[in-house]
């Protein structure tokens, strides 16, 4: 493999290390009340991977991205455009000015179409408690709706597959098992094809939880609550074939 798997420790170092990685490329400042659809850091901005995909935390929707303002537009304007659309995406003046004079008739040049998707492996697919081996709903659930989807891009430029844990057990530990999970579902789709070069791997942890469980459940019944915790994400980037 020729570039390392990224590797980040904890949420606090995701955001830190960020930093860095995106020095070059524009900062998303947010507004940060409610919840904020992606990771940011302490001056508000968005963070994003070193390919400058935003980074979505656990409370992550279309509404949600469409909502969120950063200036006068949502942040999904940055961040995901596809998703929250055009007419939201003009500033407030753009949208409420009179139309321009006509022009002479010209040829648009229309943006290169994109192959990019997210998913996240469903619940019956989860991964089984303290485990990091994929379940056979597992691999079939990504040979339909990740390896399936591909045949629609022209190349994959990047791949980044997200681990995740619930929250029994220590940050370290959890940390450790989501990177393992990461890794689970990396070697799986290069078994399949995909070049390792164009994967990036990471481990959130259980820092991005989507469910929230009692303690008073019980043990058995808390694992059970717990497991749509226990995911991994993925996200392709890629220009998609020509028509």
């Amino acid at each position: 493999m020729t570039t390392a798997p990224l590797r980040l420790t904890c949420a606090a170092t995701l955001l830190l290390a960020s930093l860095t990685a995106n020095a070059q490329s524009k900062d998303i400042v947010v507004d940060p009340k409610g919840e904020v659809p992606y990771a940011i850091d302490q001056r508000n901005a968005v963070v994003k991977s070193g390919t400058d995909l935003c980074w979505r935390t656990g409370y992550w929707t279309p509404g949600a991205a469409a909502e969120t303002k950063a200036g006068e537009v949502p942040v999904g304007c940055e961040c995901d455009k596809d998703v929250v659309g055009t007419e939201k995406c003009a500033p407030a003046a753009a949208r409420g000015a009179a139309p321009a004079p006509a022009a002479a008739p010209t040829v648009a040049a229309s943006a290169p179409a994109r192959c990019d998707f997210s998913y996240a492996l469903p619940a019956d697919s989860a991964f089984a408690f303290n485990k990091s081996a994929l379940t056979p709903s597992a691999r079939a659930a990504l040979d339909s709706a990740v390896l399936g989807k591909l045949s629609a891009c022209a190349e994959v430029s990047s791949v980044i597959v997200t681990g995740h844990t619930d929250r029994l057990g220590t940050q370290s530990y959890n940390q450790k098992l989501s990177e393992k999970r990461a890794d689970a579902v990396q070697a799986y789709l290069v078994g399949k094809g995909l070049k390792a070069a164009n994967i990036d791997t990471m481990g959130a942890g259980k820092t991005q939880p989507i469910k929230r469980c009692d303690d008073t459940l019980g043990r058995k019944k808390l694992i059970d609550c717990l497991t749509p915790n226990r995911r991994v994400t993925i996200d392709v980037k890629g220009p998609a074939r020509q028509q």
